[in-house]
């Protein structure tokens, strides 16, 4: 044997003194990540996930809009403009004739075609008409509370603003598409809440008490998974009488969709507490004395409800697209009630979509609110992953 090799590590001893504010490896940045709460650690990871944040801000601008719908639409969503109807969109301009003028439009003239029986609308670029900002327009009832008329932009004194074009009833289309933001994220909000509250009810008594609950939840569960989804939500809609107000209308069509949303969630709640119904402080608990719905509501849901969050957030773009498929259908939401579905069940005729494509222009805010909450959601399940 070699006496000079080597039998093991070599151990070397740090002869610096201990310095309890050093960063590395007990320092106080480190000591923040030590302490730091679930939600906390969940916060941190989420704001790494650049995507998932511009998401969140997309979404937040969206919901932001709800409760002022109103006024930020220039018209009234059933205002009728009978000299321009299906008007194409009417683009807006800063610059005339090289000079810098501001926001404003061409005014359209039309005149009849006799061989295509259309309207030719034409922008008359000779006279640029500047909008109008934080102005008195349409008369509308903000909240049911008070008669109100300010807009957030208006069409010029003398002159119309169709963003969007207008439809065959002359309305603004993007007047409406603004107005039926209101309902179509409201009624992903509201049935995520049916879901969320039946999904933590049923899964919460499947994963931890077991035995023949946990059977009964798990056959009713793979029966309602079973069923064709679209044809199940045509006929709970056709259920619905024709004769109920369109408020009536919505809630139901919101019940709908939380009822046949509940079961994902549920298997979701029943296999995280199947894993956490063994762990110590669970059983601390039951040999105090605390009743299973106390442990269930205070010990283990909140241990993961962050992944509840993220399974939610992931289920609200299915709300919002149910509704907006029923609505297009003539089976879910009807008129007056405005919504991203309604409107699009006017593009149903295809040879309309052919002449006036806009109508079309209702699909954007749904494609981008799906893929924001989409985003936001992924970006969710990894941060409150621990081991991702």
């Amino acid at each position: 044997m070699t006496t000079g090799m080597a039998l093991g590590p070599k151990h070397v001893v740090d002869q610096r003194p201990f310095d309890p504010g050093a960063t590395e490896p007990f320092g106080a940045e480190n000591e923040d990540f030590y302490r730091a709460s679930s939600w906390r650690l969940t916060w941190w990871k989420f704001k790494r996930h650049r995507v998932a944040v511009a998401a969140s801000f997309v979404l937040i601008a969206f919901y932001l809009l709800v409760p002022f719908v109103e006024v930020v639409a220039p018209y009234n969503q059933t205002k009728r403009h009978g000299d321009f109807l299906y008007a194409p969109p009417q683009g807006v301009h800063l610059f005339h004739e090289g000079r810098f003028v501001g926001p404003f439009v061409y005014p359209y003239r039309f005149t009849f075609n006799l061989e295509t029986f259309r309207r030719d609308y034409v922008s008359d670029t000779t006279r640029p008409q500047p909008l109008r900002f934080l102005c008195e327009g349409d008369p509308y009832d903000f909240w049911g509370m008070r008669t109100a008329s300010l807009h957030l932009v208006c069409p010029p004194a003398d002159g119309t603003f169709f963003l969007a074009g207008t439809d065959r009833l002359g309305r603004d289309l993007f007047s409406r598409i603004i107005s039926g933001a209101r309902i179509s994220l409201t009624i992903g909000l509201v049935g995520i809440a049916v879901s969320f509250t039946l999904g933590l009810f049923f899964g919460g008594l499947a994963g931890y008490l077991g035995g023949w609950v946990d059977n009964v939840i798990q056959r009713v569960i793979e029966i309602l998974r079973s069923l064709p989804e679209l044809p199940l939500w045509l006929a709970l809609s056709a259920a619905l009488p024709a004769n109920w107000s369109p408020i009536l209308v919505f809630f139901g069509i919101t019940i709908i969709l939380g009822l046949l949303d509940w079961p994902g969630l549920a298997r979701a709640v029943r296999s995280k507490l199947l894993a956490l119904r063994e762990e110590d402080f669970v059983r601390a608990a039951e040999l105090m004395g605390a009743s299973k719905t106390r442990i269930i509501s205070r010990h283990l849901i909140p241990n993961f409800m962050s992944h509840l969050i993220a399974s939610a957030t992931l289920s609200i773009p299915s709300m919002i697209l149910g509704e907006t498929a029923l609505s297009f259908l003539g089976l879910g939401l009807r008129p007056p009630v405005t919504s991203w579905g309604v409107l699009l069940n006017e593009a149903q005729n295809l040879a309309a979509v052919q002449l006036h494509p806009w109508l079309l222009f209702p699909i954007v805010p749904v494609v981008l609110v799906v893929l924001a909450f989409s985003f936001m959601g992924d970006g969710l399940r990894d941060a409150a992953d621990p081991y991702h």
